[in-house]
């Protein structure tokens, strides 16, 4: 499996409802509140044959209120 870590840029207002409607397809490991640029931040594992980009487009893009996202791809964990 391999960890992914999507931050998500809702719009104002809508962070909680996103992270409510993330949360209620039980696809994230973890989904958090951020500061600044971006305001949530999600962990995701995922299969290692599994396309990172069609499971984004698949699991969050069609979620109301979601403006932006920014994938981050890991390597190792210490």
């Amino acid at each position: 499996m391999q960890c992914v870590f999507v931050q998500i840029k809702t719009a104002l207002g809508r962070a909680y409802d996103v992270a409510d409607a993330l949360a209620q397809r039980e696809v994230a490991s973890e989904i958090y509140s951020t500061s600044g640029e971006y305001d949530l931040m999600a962990k995701f594992y995922i299969e290692d044959e599994e396309d990172i980009g069609h499971f984004v487009n698949r699991n969050l893009h069609d979620i109301a209120g979601i403006e932006r996202t920014f994938t981050t791809l890991t390597f190792k964990a210490f």
